[in-house]
């Protein structure tokens, strides 16, 4: 266990993740506002890279587990993001919950947990998030944990086809001296 919260484990990356983050990642409720949902084999290398993620940066995008039922419930963490934009090399904090866990505090918990521990223990200085302008539940979560949004920060997302409808992102940041 890496971080802990009152209902909640963040964690290392397990075997056993695999099937239940699959059903997570198939999900089209929760991959509204990627491009597509990802096969098993995606969802396996999206693993691997975490926990290689972890070994060199002492982070990752964690596994989130609730304590009471021991149930993987999605991931949320910290990933350093280097691909070509005007903000990078940045630290992203982002989150992928099952729709089933939505609307009961969890993503706020981890997140909060998790932006406490990259400022206090990993002692980084911002973090990013960032994703389509219509997702707003993102979008509040990201203003519950400070962020603070900016229309100039805007972006088309380098990963992302031209042409694509979620091509453009918003960018939020968060100074480790606004808290």
């Amino acid at each position: 266990m890496l971080i802990e919260t009152k209902r909640l484990l963040l964690r290392e990356w397990q075997k056993s993740d695999l099937e239940p983050m699959t059903v997570i990642n198939q999900d089209p409720k929760v991959m509204e506002f990627f491009p597509s949902t990802r096969t098993y084999a995606e969802t396996e290398k999206f693993i691997n890279a975490n926990i290689s993620a972890y070994e060199k940066y002492g982070y990752c995008l964690y596994p989130v587990e609730l304590k009471a039922a021991g149930e993987l419930i999605g991931f949320v963490g910290l990933n350093y993001t280097d691909w070509q934009a005007h903000f990078t090399p940045a630290v992203e904090i982002g989150w992928r919950l099952g729709a089933q866990f939505w609307g009961q505090g969890y993503a706020t918990e981890a997140a909060m947990a998790v932006r406490d521990f990259a400022f206090n223990t990993l002692n980084l200085d911002e973090l990013v998030s960032f994703t389509v302008p219509a997702n707003v539940r993102s979008r509040k979560l990201m203003e519950c944990l400070g962020f603070t949004y900016d229309p100039k920060d805007d972006f088309d997302h380098p990963m992302i086809d031209v042409g694509h409808a979620m091509k453009r992102h918003v960018l939020y940041r968060l100074r480790k001296d606004q808290l």
